[in-house]
C-alpha cells in the first residue's frame, strides 16, 4: 500500500529525493507552511521567501523513499504516454520522457530526441549549473567604497533583489537592503563630521548586452525580463505587479535610492548620481550580502524569474573564470551541465531563461538534468529538486492541481510557456511510493490552446501519481 493508504505513518518516509519536506509538510505530518487544506486568503504580492525553503535540514532529518518500492510497469506507463502523444489538442509535436529516478530506466517515451522549444523548463540548466559551480552557500555582496574624504561608489556584486530600505534576513527578494548600507556609511562618516558626499555606481561586474538579443522587444517592454545589472532593487520592478514596468537602468535606479537613504540619515549628496568604476585604492565602508545561492535558485524556480535566471548564469560564468556576459553565461552553464554528464549535443541556448526565441533541447536532455538533481551521488544538486514548485501548493503550480487531483502535493515541476508552447518537467511519486522523473513538451499547440495543454499535462502527471501500474 502506498502513501494514500496511510499518510500519517508513511509520509515522513517518502520524499527526500524530490524535497521530502515539501510533501510531508503539505500533508501536515511535519510543521511547515504548506497544506492540502483549502487555501487561505491570497498573500500579499511578492512574498519575501518561498515557504518551502524553510524548516530543518530535511536531507539529514528525514529518511528517503523505500528502496524496494515497486517500479511501474513500462507497458502501462507507455500506454499513458502513447495516449498523451496522440492527443490532437496538443498539436503534432509532442515529446515525452518518463523514467525511474533510482535506476534511470525509461518507462515511457515519445519523440525523446526531437529538438523542441523548452520555454522556461530551460531554467533547470542554470539552476543546476549554479549549485554545481559557485555552490549553494555562495552569497552576492553589495558594497559601498570611499575615495578621498567624501566620494562614495555603490559597487554591484550581482544582487538585483535588494530592498529599497532595510533588508529582511528571512527573505530572498529583499534579503539585503540599501538601508543597511546607508546605516553603515552613516556610522563610518557622520561621527567624523563628514556629512556631504558624492555618489556613483559601479556596474562593471557584468558586460555585454543587458538583455539577450533573442528576447522580443515587447517582452522587455511588458516587464517579463529586466535589463541585467550587477545591482538592483526588487529585480528592477517599478510597481508591485509581478510583470510590469522595469527600470531601464537598474543599477542607476538603485544608486539613486541609496542617495535617498543617505539623505534620510543626514547626508547631503552633491551633484548627480552617475556611473563610475570604483578606484582600486578605494576603501570599503559598507557591505551587505544576498541570500545564499541555493535560496536564489529556489526563488527563480518558484517564480520562473527570467531576470534572476540570467543574473545567476552570469555568476556561473564569473565563477568559471569567464566574463560576466550573457554569451559567456550560456557557454558556462552549458559546460557545467555537460561536465556533470549530460549530453547537450545539438541543443541550442539563445538565452538562459527560455524567454528568448530559438532555444532548442530534447525531452531526454531535460530529463537527464532532472535525474542529476535526485541522484544520491550529487547531493549538492538536491536543492534544485527541492526547489521545484509543488502541484497545487507552491510557486507556478500553486493554482494548478486543484483539490481532488491525484497530483496535488505529489507532483513537482518546472513550468514553461510561450506562444503555442507548453512544457512541464519535474518529479512525481507514484501510489506505490516510487519516484519518477518526467519531461513533457509540446511546441506546436494549436493557437489559443496553451491553457488547455497545461490541463492535459496536469492530468497526465496526476495519472502517474495515482498509478500503481505494477505488472
Amino acid at each position: 500500500m502506498g502513501w494514500r493508504g496511510n499518510v500519517t505513518a508513511t509520509a515522513v518516509t517518502a520524499v527526500v529525493l524530490l524535497g521530502g519536506y515539501l510533501v510531508a509538510d503539505a500533508y501536515d505530518v511535519v510543521p511547515g507552511m504548506l497544506t492540502t487544506s483549502p487555501a487561505p486568503a491570497a498573500p500579499a504580492p511578492f512574498p519575501s521567501a518561498p515557504g518551502a525553503t524553510t524548516g530543518p535540514d530535511v536531507e539529514r532529518s528525514l529518511p528517503g523513499l523505500p528502496e524496494d518500492a515497486p517500479v511501474p510497469a513500462a507497458g502501462q506507463v507507455g500506454n499513458l504516454v502513447g495516449d498523451l502523444a496522440k492527443d490532437d489538442r496538443l498539436g503534432k509535436r509532442v515529446g515525452v520522457v518518463v523514467a525511474d529516478a533510482r535506476s534511470g530506466d525509461l518507462l515511457g517515451t515519445a519523440a525523446p530526441d526531437r529538438l523542441m522549444t523548452p520555454a522556461s523548463v530551460q531554467k533547470l540548466l542554470t539552476a543546476t549549473a549554479a549549485l554545481a559551480g559557485p555552490g549553494g552557500d555562495r552569497t552576492l555582496p553589495t558594497t559601498v567604497v570611499l575615495s578621498g574624504d567624501s566620494d562614495l561608489v555603490l559597487v554591484g556584486g550581482g544582487d538585483m533583489m535588494l530592498a529599497a530600505g532595510d533588508g529582511d534576513e528571512e527573505a530572498v527578494n529583499g534579503h539585503a537592503g540599501l538601508g543597511g548600507l546607508a546605516d553603515q556609511v552613516a556610522a563610518k562618516l557622520l561621527l567624523s563630521g563628514r556629512d556631504s558626499v558624492t555618489l556613483a555606481v559601479d556596474d562593471t561586474l557584468f558586460t555585454g548586452p543587458a538583455v539577450a538579443p533573442s528576447v522580443p522587444a515587447n517582452d522587455v517592454r511588458d516587464g517579463y525580463v529586466a535589463p541585467v545589472a550587477s545591482v538592483g532593487v526588487d529585480v528592477a520592478r517599478l510597481t508591485d505587479a509581478e510583470y510590469g514596468p522595469r527600470a531601464k537602468d537598474p543599477a542607476l535606479a538603485a544608486a539613486r535610492q541609496l542617495a535617498d537613504e543617505l539623505t534620510d540619515r543626514g547626508f547631503t549628496v552633491r551633484g548627480r548620481v552617475t556611473h563610475q568604476t570604483a578606484a582600486s585604492s578605494a576603501r570599503e565602508v559598507a557591505r551587505v550580502e544576498s541570500a545564499p545561492l541555493r535560496d536564489v535558485v529556489t526563488y527563480l524556480l518558484h517564480h520562473s524569474d527570467n531576470t534572476i535566471t540570467e543574473v545567476v548564469g552570469r555568476i556561473v560564468a564569473l565563477d568559471a573564470g569567464r566574463p560576466g556576459s550573457g554569451q559567456a553565461a550560456r557557454q558556462a552553464v552549458r559546460a557545467q551541465v555537460e561536465r556533470l554528464g549530460v549530453d547537450l549535443e545539438r541543443a541550442e541556448l539563445t538565452d538562459l531563461s527560455g524567454l528568448g526565441r530559438g532555444s532548442r533541447m530534447t525531452p531526454r536532455q531535460v530529463a537527464d538534468v532532472l535525474a542529476l538533481t535526485v541522484d544520491p551521488d550529487h547531493p549538492e544538486l538536491r536543492d534544485v529538486a527541492r526547489g521545484l514548485p509543488v502541484g497545487g501548493l507552491s510557486g507556478t503550480l500553486a493554482d494548478r492541481y486543484p483539490q481532488g487531483s491525484p497530483g496535488r502535493g505529489y507532483v513537482t515541476g518546472k513550468t514553461g510557456s510561450l506562444p503555442r508552447t507548453t512544457a512541464l518537467a519535474g518529479t512525481v511519486v507514484t501510489a506505490d511510493d516510487r519516484l519518477l522523473v518526467y519531461t513533457l513538451m509540446a511546441d506546436a499547440v494549436p493557437k489559443d490552446q496553451t491553457y488547455g495543454a497545461r490541463i492535459i499535462f496536469d492530468r497526465f502527471t496526476g495519472s502517474l501519481a495515482a498509478c500503481g501500474c505494477t505488472p
